[in-house]
């Protein structure tokens, strides 16, 4: 029987409670990871560490709040208590315009606190989480880092000023990261299209049934789909690929 993809690797996930991360915690663990899983939600985590169990797989699961710097110190310190090292990280927790109530407004219509959140959320926590997985990863001696982006971070979209913002610094900070600790630490961009989660339900609305005709692929992104690109740049397989921008979209950037 050959290996998984993940192999013995000790993996963190975020935003693991749901839609792209929980997907991702189950084909982490099908490609033999051992995880660590972390979200704001804690019915939805322990909902997610059960379903790997359930699966075969070996998971611990802690909520932790990404805006604050101690819960991801303590969170990374966590995978290092459990498994010796942190070979993989997928930063994948993030928030939309629509889920803070903002997704029907333009960028001179939103609310001040509201674009702070987005920029906390979708960009901050992402490089909170970096420092403290790349100051592991460098002592340890490698490791591969993934994460999430969106289209929204390559093009412009209509009324998502704060995600997109974001999105387009999470780019940025991936280049930065993977110019300066290549290369023995690999940094990729993860850039989801349009996935049927939580995230897309302001959109659905909004877009309707013509939503589906602006994709060559005919339908929506499952979390499965995205989650293998995930997967495929925290293995090995990808061992000469870092700071790019992986685009999952089923074509609709090609049009």
């Amino acid at each position: 029987m050959s290996a998984g993809l993940l192999d013995g690797k000790a993996v963190l996930i975020t935003g693991a409670a749901g839609g792209i991360g929980r997907a991702s915690a189950l084909l982490a663990a099908a490609e033999g990871a051992r995880l660590i899983l972390s979200d704001l939600s804690a019915d939805g985590l322990a909902d997610t560490v059960d379903a790997v169990r359930a699966a075969g797989g070996r998971a611990i699961g802690v909520r932790a709040d990404l805006t604050v710097r101690a819960d991801v110190d303590a969170l990374v310190a966590s995978a290092v208590a459990e498994y010796g090292r942190l070979d993989g990280a997928f930063n994948n927790a993030g928030v939309s315009g629509g889920q803070i109530g903002q997704g029907d407004r333009r960028v001179g219509e939103w609310d001040e606190d509201k674009f702070d959140l987005a920029i906390a959320v979708n960009l901050k926590t992402t490089w909170r989480c970096l420092r403290a997985e790349l100051t592991q990863m460098e002592s340890q001696g490698g490791g591969a880092i993934v994460n999430t982006a969106s289209l929204a971070g390559l093009t412009g979209f209509k009324r998502t000023a704060g995600y997109s913002a974001g999105k387009h610094g999470v780019i940025g900070l991936t280049k930065t990261a993977a110019i300066e600790y290549g290369p023995t630490i690999r940094v990729n961009a993860l850039c989801p299209g349009y996935t049927d989660t939580a995230l897309m339900a302001q959109a659905k609305r909004l877009l309707g049934d013509a939503l589906y005709t602006r994709i060559p692929a005919g339908r929506l992104a499952q979390p499965d789909d995205i989650a293998q690109m995930a997967i495929w740049l925290l293995s090995d397989r990808s061992g000469y690929a870092s700071g790019g921008e992986f685009v999952v979209d089923g074509g609709y950037l090609a049009g």
